[in-house]
């Protein structure tokens, strides 16, 4: 070796330029191998190895590593339809009640609010001592009309008696008949007049125009009353309480009268049962809400004005039910993933219902019998192999 070495040497000192070439020449075999093995390396990565997500997941398809995700086949439960909604409390028929006659100096006030009453009980008294002496007046003069009357028909009487014998004139007896005649139509008048007054004199009183429960008092013995003073008494026709309660047009569409629902006040646990007896024939330009009228008891606990949060039981449906996990949204609206008997991955879009405790009903798209991605759904592509691993739902269960 030492002997080629110098033999080497020698010849490159011999020619210089010789030896260069053979140098380039080495370096570009030695380029050449080192790109070869570089193309083998890259078709390696990209057909054979785990260099892409498609060849990665070919790989594993191929050697029976496919993605584990988890499943659920819902079925079919029977969900009971509730509608939650707020509103005010008011009297089913609220009744104002005002000064009805010429008004006055009020005298007494008989109830408060809070009081019930029945129909016709006074509430309150106008003064009326004016009225009570033209009453007293009004009487004197039917009893001197009745007077006049009595003797009109005492000389008819004795006239009738002397026509026959030919002491007084048929004409006579005309005359007094019809003096009788008007006497009896003064008093008539006078005791019509008296009626009047006495009609008069009652309307100062102020009645409950219906039996109920007094909601307000707004006036006191002293204070001068006319007919346009306004409310002087709010009462609740028989006690009959209301919910108002505000729902969209869909909620609306879907609610009827004698329907049931619970109604809670705030600041309170009581809940009360009624049941909606209007639905408001109009909806809000601006709100796009319209009124249910739920009829309630009476109970003090319930006070018109008051605020209250209302449960309606609006029937029941039969669907499938969902966890919020399975159920994905995108543009094209809302959809899940299911699993194939051939353990594909397929996109179905579904339409969204009631959400209850258990999860989200889906009122269109599924039967209940598909095996639905439970999660990760949005890591999943459609057509991509899996290996599904069932999992009971909260429903199935509660069942079991």
């Amino acid at each position: 070796m030492n002997f080629e070495t110098s033999i080497t040497s020698d010849t490159d000192l011999l020619d210089p330029d010789g030896a260069a070439q053979r140098r380039r020449k080495r370096n570009m075999w030695i380029v050449a191998v080192l790109a070869v093995l570089a193309a083998l390396a890259a078709a390696y990565f990209f057909f054979g190895g785990t260099g892409s997500e498609g060849g990665a997941a070919a790989g594993a398809d191929k050697q029976g590593q496919a993605q584990t995700v988890s499943v659920i086949a819902p079925g079919r439960d029977t969900i009971a339809r509730s509608i939650s909604a707020t509103g005010t409390l008011a009297a089913r028929r609220e009744i104002p009640v005002g000064v009805v006659g010429e008004g006055g100096q009020v005298s007494q006030v008989f109830v408060d609010a809070g009081d019930w009453v029945q129909q016709g009980q006074v509430l309150a008294s106008i003064e009326r001592s004016v009225q009570s002496q033209q009453i007293i007046g009004q009487e004197a003069q039917i009893n001197a009309a009745r007077a006049d009357l009595q003797l009109a028909q005492n000389e008819l009487d004795r006239a009738m008696q002397l026509v026959n014998r030919g002491f007084i004139s048929k004409a006579d007896v005309d005359r007094k008949t019809a003096t009788r005649d008007s006497a009896r139509a003064r008093v008539g008048i006078a005791e019509a007049q008296l009626r009047e007054l006495r009609a008069r004199t009652a309307r100062l009183d102020i009645r409950a125009p219906v039996g109920g429960f007094v909601l307000e008092r707004n006036v006191e013995p002293g204070q001068t009353v006319t007919q346009g003073s306004g409310v002087l008494f709010r009462m609740a026709k028989g006690g009959e309480l209301e919910l108002q309660a505000q729902l969209g047009e869909a909620e609306l569409a879907g609610i009827a009268v004698g329907v049931p629902a619970t109604v809670t006040p705030v600041g309170s646990d009581r809940q009360f049962t009624g049941t909606i007896w209007q639905i408001s024939p109009t909806i809000n330009a601006q709100s796009r809400q319209g009124i249910a009228r739920i009829a309630l008891p009476f109970d003090r606990a319930l006070k018109p004005g008051g605020f209250a949060s209302v449960e309606i039981k609006a029937g029941a449906v039969t669907a499938a039910i969902l966890p919020e996990s399975a159920i994905q949204n995108d543009r094209d609206g809302s959809f899940v993933y299911i699993v194939t008997a051939q353990n594909k991955v397929q996109r179905r879009p579904v339409k969204t219902g009631i959400v209850t405790q258990e999860g989200i009903a889906i009122s269109e798209g599924l039967d209940g019998t598909e095996r639905v991605v439970l999660y990760a759904g949005g890591f999943l592509n459609p057509d991509e192999t899996v290996t599904p691993k069932l999992v009971k739902s909260a429903s199935q269960g509660k069942a079991k």
